[in-house]
């Protein structure tokens, strides 16, 4: 914060225009006030020590009186948390002190200084004027507005220098940016989440506004059962809502060399990673089997899903293969072993936060090195009401099923489920290799909050600072910042805490980019987990992917459930406003009037204090010279298709039409690209279909035929290849396959 005054900072001084120039030693000067004293440029001032006595005494008065706690037992040095202190009592304490002081604190300030030390401290150097009103230092003795510049006693030279500090100079842009680091490239894409089974199926319910909570199906838990008030009925809970995926229980083991039994005893979260590495890197364009050998490291958010209780209480007996489908680690683990990659291999759990980290994570072993390419991602499922309950009873849970972001409503957050995963490059050889580019990965960081009011209440200093570290990394002017995927959790003080904590992070940002003014608001503020729940240890990579959608389509969506903005957020003077509604996301320009790449950061805070924060910049490819086959749009062209058996291969056929359709700007040119990336980027399985075509059109016609079961289609090719796969003939002469099957 700015001092008052720009003589003496953090200091307010009392003003002695009624004294007289006595000659008779002072005997009829006015006399002091007890907490008042004569500085020794004659101007009086109140004593800090002990005005923040008197402040400490009040404060420990109310302290008792809330809590019920005799006087004599609270320590000015406890944090308030040890005294039984909650968010509704917190906002009670400082509704007190802001009706004495007459000020406008919020309760969050509570987060930032939680002892009655550190709080009086706080309010003696920030509110220093309404402290001594308020505690009768008025008169002779009050605090004045205005200092005579003959009564200063600071040196002309400090004066000014102060002075031309607070002028706000223009900020040029490209002496400001500068890249501090190889930016990484996101150069394939996959996930599922709460009623999308698809990354475009998301982007429709983000789009059309959809709320894709329900209420928990018996698939999971019959929530019937406990359901009850947890606070005075053992393991019961009143929630019954959640944001749930499909298929979570589907897994094709032979696809990836596993026996049906073992997969029966490997944790759902384990089924799910494998699926969505391998469609990340076949999104990329690339074959999965085609990074043999390579120093690809995989970093993933995971933990364990309570599979394990969940097969006890099935009967299910203990398996030599049962601590390796339980163990989180080996999750990220068989994909490295499938693929034979020899990078990193780490599963991450720090709670909420553990897929941004793992991102972090993976940024960091590409910059230092250790890895040539990466995957990153998380995955959570709900399987058993374990975490429920205890949510619940911890006060963490929304009752309406609404996870209501920024809202005065927020009551809480709404569990979610689902899986999402990047694979990453660094951007010269992403280049090089002519990979699709979805955005760049500019900067990232991660830190823990330390010592706060409790082991789950957040820091806003330490989530400011870890703002800052990312962006310095990222070597971004502020002011091109577009959107910040915020953590938003939707809890009536967790929301605040993190706009504090924001606005502190850019008023940093501003000062240190030459003091650029913040002008109109230009930062939209939104959280996915409005749309889909809070995914837990996949919230990082859902908000990824969300940005990442954002910037291909040019539009911000709204964040939902916020009619009226929570009275303890205060965007009055920051760059940031909430996305209440759909927008577009227009380019900015610097001071030459080019554009600029929009820009986002997206946070995640785990609940034991891990926070992590990743900016991304989307991708604007050079201009080039188109190649052989962009040029010739007419010729034949061979696009092939494959899968393990007749039936997947429809669906292979199926999922092509359907993107084809969902691509508007295909062009004939792109014909080419999509028939080398089929026959280059994709395993080779049994059951193969081929066809020769001369134009997108034509595509799209043959494969709706052939799905709706035409014959004899002109240049369709259909059949099987007998293979002899060494994984697949072990399984066939297993008797535990035949017994499966």
């Amino acid at each position: 914060h700015l001092p008052t005054y720009p003589f003496v900072k953090g200091r307010y001084w009392i003003s002695h225009a009624k004294e007289r120039q006595e000659t008779d030693g002072g005997a009829n000067r006015p006399k002091l006030h007890p907490l008042v004293h004569r500085n020794t440029s004659g101007l009086l001032e109140p004593d800090t020590h002990r005005l923040t006595d008197l402040l400490q005494k009040d404060l420990t008065r109310r302290i008792s009186q809330l809590t019920k706690i005799d006087v004599g037992d609270v320590d000015v040095e406890d944090e308030l948390s040890e005294y039984g202190f909650d968010s509704i009592s917190l906002t009670e304490l400082i509704k007190q002190v802001n009706q004495h002081f007459k000020l406008t604190l919020t309760p969050t300030i509570l987060f930032e200084h939680p002892t009655i030390e550190k709080f009086a401290r706080y309010l003696v150097e920030e509110n220093r004027q309404a402290v001594t009103d308020a505690f009768g230092l008025t008169g002779d003795d009050r605090p004045v507005t205005e200092m005579k510049r003959s009564q200063a006693q600071e040196a002309p030279a400090a004066l000014a220098k102060k002075s031309r500090s607070r002028v706000v100079r223009p900020l040029i842009v490209a002496s400001y940016e500068k890249i501090t680091s190889e930016p990484v490239a996101i150069i394939g894409i996959s996930g599922r989440f709460p009623q999308a089974d698809t990354l475009e199926a998301f982007w429709q319910n983000l789009y059309a506004g959809k709320d894709c909570i329900s209420e928990i199906p018996k698939s999971r838990w019959d929530w019937r059962a406990i359901y009850g008030d947890p606070h005075i009925e053992t393991n019961k809970t009143n929630i019954k809502w959640g944001g749930f995926i499909n298929g979570v229980d589907e897994f094709d083991p032979l696809f990836f060399g596993i026996s049906p039994r073992e997969a029966k005893m490997m944790d759902p979260q384990q089924r799910l990673l494998m699926l969505y590495v391998w469609k990340a890197i076949e999104d990329a364009g690339y074959r999965p089997q085609s990074l043999t050998g390579t120093q690809t490291g995989i970093f993933f958010g995971t933990g364990a899903s309570g599979y394990a209780e969940l097969a006890l209480h099935a009967g299910i007996p203990i398996e030599g293969y049962s601590a390796t489908g339980m163990a989180p680690s080996v999750g990220p683990n068989r994909m490295s072993y499938l693929l034979n990659l020899h990078g990193p291999s780490e599963p991450i759990e720090t709670a909420c936060s553990s897929s941004l980290v793992a991102i972090h994570r993976a940024v960091q072993a590409m910059e230092s090195g250790h890895c040539e390419l990466a995957i990153a991602g998380g995955v959570s499922t709900m399987i058993t009401p374990y975490l429920h309950i205890s949510l619940n009873k911890a006060g963490m849970l929304s009752y309406d099923g609404h996870c209501k972001t920024f809202s005065d409503q927020a009551d809480g957050y709404v569990r979610g489920e689902g899986v999402g995963v990047l694979f990453l490059k660094k951007l010269n050889a992403a280049r090089r290799d002519g990979d699709h580019i979805y955005a760049t990965i500019r900067g990232s960081a991660e830190n823990h909050g330390g010592r706060t009011n409790s082991l789950t209440a957040p820091n806003p200093k330490a989530q400011a600072a870890v703002l800052q570290a990312a962006y310095q990394k990222a070597g971004l002017d502020p002011r091109t910042i577009g959107y910040i995927e915020a953590h938003g959790t939707g809890t009536k003080l967790g929301d605040p805490i993190e706009i504090d904590g924001l606005k502190s992070a850019f008023r940093a940002l501003y000062a240190q980019a030459n003091g650029g003014s913040i002008g109109r608001p230009h930062c939209g503020l939104g959280s996915v987990k409005s749309n889909i729940g809070h995914l837990e240890l996949a919230a990082g990579i859902a908000g990824v992917i969300k940005v990442l959608l954002q910037l291909k389509h040019k539009t911000l969506v709204k964040s939902l459930h916020c009619k009226t903005i929570n009275p303890y957020i205060d965007l009055k003077e920051s760059p940031f406003y909430i996305v209440q509604k759909n927008q577009p996301w227009p380019a900015l320009k610097d001071q030459q009037g080019r554009k600029l790449p929009r820009r986002a950061g997206i946070s995640s805070f785990g609940f034991g204090g891990v926070n992590a924060h990743v900016v991304v910049e989307e991708y604007i490819s050079p201009a080039k010279s188109l190649s052989v086959g962009q040029t010739q749009a007419a010729g034949a062209r061979m696009i092939v298709l494959s899968a393990g058996n007749y039936e997947r291969l429809k669906a292979a056929v199926k999922n092509l039409q359907a993107w084809l359709t969902q691509e508007p700007k295909l062009s004939n040119g792109n014909l080419a690209s999509i028939a080398y990336t089929l026959q280059v980027g994709r395993e080779a399985m049994a059951a193969r279909l081929g066809l020769i075509v001369h134009s997108v059109d034509e595509l799209k016609k043959k494969l709706v035929a052939f799905l709706g079961g035409e014959e004899n289609i002109v240049d369709l090719y259909l059949g099987r290849v007998k293979r002899e796969n060494d994984a697949l003939a072990v399984f066939t002469a297993d008797e535990e396959l035949q017994e499966d099957r």
